[in-house]
């Protein structure tokens, strides 16, 4: 068992899920119904952090395969290129997508610019996933490689290695994301212990709702620190692929992202009024919160330490 295994089996979750929440969300516009609705921005949502993991075992993988008698750089580096673009879309309309759910229990619907926004971004994702998934398949696979396929890929220009090579050229900008990062970590754990302590029993004289509105505010710290942290794995990714520090970290994002939706679609938190007790599930869900953003700032912390990559 190795991570290139993990790399094929987590990268049929973009794909086939995002054709699942597309059925979803277009069953929903036909049948204007408001859960099928919510369940497509659900499992885009999930999608958007499934394709996390996905994303840097690519990286993984390639190492394993790299002394193959079929590899071809080149090959990986267009597969690499389209990855970077697919997840980046996914990203967005993960984002949009959330913002859908948590506008829905603000305003008791979703918005017609939501939805048209996330419907297009859905699209977009579908069909550059499928690229990607196209592109990495011919990594391995020879017989289905076009005449001079890999000579195209060798001249085209490579995006993901320019934006490697200038945020290592320019110290500015790692300095910058590093600020970024944790400005962004501290807008995210910030609101998850307010929520969660609230969910736990401190400060039982706030109804949950008014702390709602604090929800985007931690959503804006983790895409800052999504995007730093994708622009450093993506400058020195042999700092992190061979490190187990990094493993869990991704493990532990992934987990902790889905347990953060109870707060936007479940009933119990929402009604939760000033002076009343969190129902077991709820204080269940906070505990667990608070333990999996700690084992996230901790093997984060110990990246230099435990891996001994840095």
């Amino acid at each position: 068992m190795n991570l290139a295994y993990a790399h094929i089996l987590l990268n049929h979750f973009p794909t086939i899920g995002l054709i699942l929440g597309l059925g979803f969300f277009i069953a929903a516009l036909f049948a204007r119904s408001d859960e099928l609705r919510r369940a497509g921005l659900c499992v885009f949502l999930v999608i958007g952090f499934l394709t996390i993991p996905a994303y840097v075992t690519g990286n993984m993988a390639d190492e394993v395969i790299a002394d193959g008698a079929s590899y071809d750089e080149a090959l990986v580096l267009r597969h690499q290129d389209a990855a970077l673009l697919a997840f980046t879309v996914m990203q967005a309309t993960a984002a949009v997508a959330w913002f859908g759910l948590w506008q829905y229990r603000r305003l008791g619907r979703t918005t017609n610019w939501n939805v048209s926004a996330v419907l297009v971004l859905a699209l977009i994702s579908c069909g550059l996933m499928a690229r990607t998934a196209s592109l990495g398949g011919v990594i391995n696979h020879v017989e289905i490689r076009a005449a001079g396929e890999a000579e195209a890929a060798a001249a085209a220009f490579n995006w993901s290695t320019a934006v490697a090579d200038w945020f290592v050229a320019a110290t500015w900008a790692w300095t910058v994301s590093e600020t970024l990062h944790f400005i962004g970590l501290g807008l995210l754990f910030g609101v998850v212990l307010v929520v969660n302590l609230r969910m736990l029993g401190v400060g039982k004289t706030l109804a949950f709702p008014a702390l709602h509105r604090l929800l985007p505010w931690g959503v804006l710290g983790f895409a800052l620190n999504t995007v730093t942290g994708m622009l450093f794995f993506i400058a020195t990714p042999g700092q992190y692929t061979q490190n187990v520090s990094f493993y869990f970290k991704v493990l532990l994002i992934v987990i902790a992202g889905v347990n953060a939706i109870y707060f936007t679609i479940f009933d119990d938190a929402w009604n939760l009024k000033a002076g009343q007790d969190a129902p077991l599930r709820g204080r269940v869900i906070a505990a667990s919160s608070m333990a999996l953003w700690f084992g996230v700032i901790y093997f984060g912390r110990m990246l230099p330490f435990l891996g001994n990559s840095f």
